[in-house]
């Protein structure tokens, strides 16, 4: 028999051995939930270092996109109506009142493209050392049925970060995201009550990764927010531009 087809029998052997003894529970491997994952456990498992350089935010977060008269005044409403109860609100009540009204405004959603946002959404990225799964708060992802390919995640409706860390659990998503779409880059977003802040990861080599998190946004103030909203509205233009029309 060759050697070449002869070595690639028994890796695969070894593979489905190996998957064989994982499902019989011979030879569990550790399984990390995107909602409790900690800076502890992604360095166990990557080697992710923070990267200072703001530089890498320039285009994304200095866009020249204008906002109409109509726009800033539901900006400026939402703050208006919302201001003196965001601290108090409960996930739900930041997610429905105030953030989703944003979302829902930038509308990430085309049939054209066959592209939009998910809520609560089950992603799961596997190797044979680890599981990396659990439900992410909102993606915007490739599929209108179902979501197939995330291009953006949003890690939201945390109060305050002593709540859950939302900046691993983030993390997380886009280290999966870039693994099962084989990407170099994706950018993403975590909010704390009314602080945002907008992330780019860069995978470098295998399991090697660096993040960029951008300086604060604070959802209150109208500058801030008409910033956040132009930001998620540059991220959607980025995402329509990538993206064909499809044939439907």
């Amino acid at each position: 028999m060759n050697t070449e087809i002869e070595l690639k029998l028994l890796q695969e052997i070894a593979e489905l051995k190996q998957q064989i003894a994982i499902l019989t529970g011979k030879n569990k491997i550790p399984t990390y939930q995107y909602s409790k994952i900690r800076d502890i456990d992604l360095k166990k498992l990557f080697t992710i270092e923070k990267n200072l350089d703001q530089s890498i935010f320039k285009a994304w977060l200095n866009n020249n996109i204008y906002i109409d008269d109509p726009t800033e005044r539901f900006l400026a409403d939402l703050i208006e109506t919302n201001k003196a109860l965001l601290a108090s609100y409960s996930e739900e009540d930041l997610k429905v009142k105030f953030i989703v009204p944003i979302l829902n405004k930038i509308c990430f959603q085309s049939y054209r493209k066959k592209i939009r946002d998910f809520y609560e959404v089950a992603m799961s990225y596997q190797t044979n050392k680890f599981i990396l799964n659990g439900t992410v708060d909102f993606v915007v992802s490739e599929g209108l049925v179902e979501s197939k390919k995330p291009y953006f995640f949003i890690q939201e409706f945390k109060r305050h970060e002593e709540y859950s860390n939302p900046r691993p659990q983030l993390l997380a998503e886009l280290i999966s995201a870039v693994e099962l779409n084989d990407w170099q880059v994706i950018k993403g977003a975590y909010i704390i009550g009314e602080i945002w802040h907008f992330v780019i990861l860069e995978k470098l080599a295998l399991h090697k990764y660096q993040y960029f998190i951008s300086d604060i946004f604070v959802a209150s103030k109208i500058e801030d927010l008409k910033s956040i909203y132009k930001n998620l509205l540059f991220i959607k233009n980025e995402i329509f531009t990538r993206v064909p029309d499809s044939d439907m």
